[in-house]
């Protein structure tokens, strides 16, 4: 009983902390004024949004290699975001096996808690608990990804920038990049140079990269050279001025993370040391502990407890979390 109380406790405070965390980082990217602001101003440049009059050569990516499934997965709600997501972290498989693998995870996650012999209402979020792994592995390769790309974007503007005072044109510039770059950023120069072979204009071709790599440094050099087609002006030393705001930039972030490390710290022991002294105090005295499980009032302290746990983390991340 105390055993399967404590994996429920677990399974329960796992599955809470998910939801938040998935709520809160959503409402943060699209509530952030200054975020909202500066992505208004980019929209309003490159196009926020792919609009479905609007014509292309390239062909409609598949959902699944079924095309039953690939019907029928259109009509689910947000399946566009989940296979965006897949082309942002640089997944080789389709949204049908992301889906596929969700609902496994969500299944193993009913089934166990339905093992354990916990509550009916633990159902539930034990599977969301498990449905949600496979989302959680794949932001965070597409965070490493798109950390890569940006580490990579100001050799790459240099080299654009000494390709055009070499007296190359600016698509034998990208496609330079594209040949010279090692993946990620290489991959996408050169399938921004293939679409102006294929015929798609370069301004185009630019809001196509700026779609699929949500870059903020990237944005501004996309806006920079759509202002300079329609102004003129010198892009090579735009370009250059851009690498090394980039480079700064990095820089800045650099300190900042050396700065807050002590916070990311302090978090992660704030949140393992309750788990880890229980952990010990049961191993020491289990009947003290079983008061958690056995009294109603222990309970609610269980779970008032798990609350401020969530409170808590999610305010040291937003003191932590500084927008350079």
């Amino acid at each position: 009983m105390n055993t399967t109380f404590a994996l429920f406790v677990v399974l329960l405070f796992a599955a809470v902390a998910l939801l938040v965390w998935g709520v809160y980082t959503g409402w943060m990217a699209h509530r952030d004024p200054e975020a909202e602001r500066v992505a208004r101003r980019l929209r309003g440049i490159i196009g926020g949004e792919i609009r479905e009059s609007d014509v292309t050569i390239v062909k409609e990516r598949r959902l699944s290699e079924s095309a039953e499934v690939d019907a029928l997965l259109r009509r689910l709600p947000g399946i566009r975001l989940l296979d965006r997501m897949l082309m942002q972290a640089g997944a080789r498989y389709l949204a049908a096996r992301l889906v596929a693998y969700c609902t496994v995870g969500f299944l193993a996650g009913a089934l166990l808690a339905a093992w354990l012999a916990l509550p009916l209402y633990a159902l539930p979020l034990a599977g969301a608990a498990g449905a949600s792994l496979p989302l959680l592995h794949l932001g965070r390769a597409r965070e490493r990804r798109l950390a890569r790309f940006e580490r990579q974007l100001p050799e790459a503007l240099d080299m654009m920038s000494r390709a055009m005072r070499a007296g190359h044109a600016f698509p034998t510039a990208v496609k330079l990049v594209g040949d010279e770059i090692a993946a990620p950023l290489g991959e996408e120069f050169k399938a921004a140079f293939d679409e102006v072979n294929f015929g798609i204009g370069m301004g185009d071709a630019l809001n196509n990269l700026a779609q699929r790599v949500p870059s903020m440094d990237l944005q501004y050099f996309v806006v920079a050279v759509l202002i300079q087609r329609e102004t003129g002006g010198n892009l090579t030393e735009l370009l250059s001025s851009i690498s090394a705001i980039i480079r700064d930039r990095h820089r800045l972030l650099g300190q900042v993370q050396v700065l807050s490390a002590e916070g990311r710290m302090s978090a992660w022991i704030l949140c393992l040391l309750p788990f880890g002294a229980g952990a010990m105090m049961y191993a020491a005295n289990p009947e003290s502990m079983s008061v958690l499980a056995t009294d109603p009032g222990g309970r609610k302290l269980v779970g008032i407890a798990a609350l401020m746990m969530v409170i808590g983390v999610l305010a040291i991340r937003k003191i932590i979390r500084i927008r350079v």
